[in-house]
């Protein structure tokens, strides 16, 4: 986000909280003010007299930032409390899905951990365990067996990190995944170049799901008239709906989608740009993102707005730490970023600066995005300027955006 902007045409100074080794160098970053910290927010808001804030993460957008910002005068791009439950309660999302129409998998909602296990007995399965509430990424464990199933529900109903009341059991669906993130303004849905991403740790999508381990723009088979076509279906009666329930919806829309056989049903939303999925869709991006931030916060803003995009294909690859997705390594010195970045756009996930060096500071470390004029050209130079870099334990994908090689001729 914070390169996007920084290519407007406004020319505009840009500050972050907290910000990281990465984005020192593209903004002002203020690392005292942590990314959830709604008071700490508002308040540099207004030292610095902001124009306009737009927030990233989900649990600053769950816990109120963008009330808390527009009631004291600081303009912000993204949903209100209300609006932004549609990614903080996977419940609520089922809800308004039945309620506009929306397809989705066939699911029910637990309640507790006994409710939950006199479920598992009569599942089919593979079946699909999800955490209502905000997870980090890691709130869904595809279940090939019962007993899986029984471990999963123990993890969610008892582990600290998770703590939840409710679990949705969904039915686990089969095709390709796709992500489409849109811009909204209450009423307007602009769509975004679609993107997919992979979420298992290891390669052939094994392994347990994490936040991201890489991704793709475009995506072979979806072109303009596909994307109009889902948009139709899944963003717009979502905007519709909450609408009508007196709570539009201003900011990011990301639908991730199944499409199977029957055509796309949603998997999940998120109500902010998706990581890795923006690390391929916004270094493609053409139009002035302060403009279409600007357009949506204000009533209509985005009618007749459109986004539009280079011609280059984009392949993002995550370098995760040792442990990952389970744990993550911090401390390891991380070597060759200067001579990554010759190849490709890197961007810092968790690093932090010790002296004179970059150290791992999280499970997914860095992004590395490399466009091309074909998706074979951006993805051997996205592996080329991963070999470059090193830490202990570093973990990649060797797969991403392989099967948009095979479709699409160089």
């Amino acid at each position: 986000m914070v390169r996007a902007l920084a290519r407007s045409a406004h020319d505009p100074q840009l500050l972050c909280a907290p910000g990281n080794a990465g984005i020192a160098a593209d903004a002002d970053c203020l690392p005292e003010v942590a990314a959830d910290d709604v008071e700490a927010i508002v308040a540099a808001a207004l030292e610095h007299r902001v124009d306009l804030v737009a927030i990233g993460p989900e649990a600053a957008l769950v816990a109120g930032a963008v009330d808390a910002l527009e009631d004291a005068g600081v303009p912000a791009f993204g949903p209100s409390t209300a609006a932004a439950e549609l990614e903080g309660s996977k419940a609520f999302a089922k809800e308004l899905m039945k309620e506009a129409g929306v397809p989705t998998a066939a699911h029910v909602l637990l309640r507790s951990r006994e409710e939950a296990l006199a479920r598992l007995a009569a599942a089919d399965y593979p079946t699909v365990l999800k955490a209502d509430g905000l997870a980090a990424g890691k709130g869904v464990i595809l279940c090939a067996t019962e007993a899986e199933a029984r471990e999963a529900v123990d993890v969610f109903f008892t582990e600290q990190r998770f703590g939840q009341t409710t679990v949705v059991l969904e039915e686990f669906l089969e095709g390709e995944e796709l992500s489409l993130l849109a811009l909204c303004d209450g009423e307007n849905v602009v769509p975004l170049a679609p993107a997919q991403d992979y979420k298992r740790i290891f390669d052939g999508d094994e392994g347990p799901n994490t936040g991201g381990m890489g991704s793709y723009s475009p995506v072979p088979g979806f072109g303009a008239v596909e994307v109009e076509e889902i948009v139709d279906r899944v963003h717009r009666p979502i905007v519709a709906a909450m609408a009508r329930r007196g709570v539009p919806f201003h900011g990011v829309l990301y639908a991730g989608l199944m499409i199977g056989a029957d055509g796309p049903k949603v998997l999940e939303f998120n109500t902010r740009f998706g990581d890795p999925e923006t690390q391929a869709v916004l270094p493609r991006l053409r139009s002035d993102l302060v403009d279409l931030f600007r357009a949506a916060r204000e009533p209509a803003g985005l009618a007749g707005a459109t986004a539009e995009f280079g011609e280059d294909w984009a392949v993002t690859l995550v370098l995760a730490s040792a442990g990952y997705p389970e744990s993550s390594s911090k401390g390891d010195v991380i070597h060759g970023l200067a001579a990554a970045a010759e190849l490709a756009e890197v961007t810092h996930a968790g690093t932090a600066v010790r002296g004179d060096e970059v150290v791992t500071a999280g499970g997914r470390v860095l992004n590395l995005t490399a466009l091309g004029p074909t998706p074979a050209a951006a993805r051997d130079r996205a592996y080329d300027a991963a070999s470059r870099i090193a830490f202990d334990g570093m973990q990649i994908r060797t797969d991403i955006a392989a099967r948009a090689v095979a479709r699409v001729p160089s």
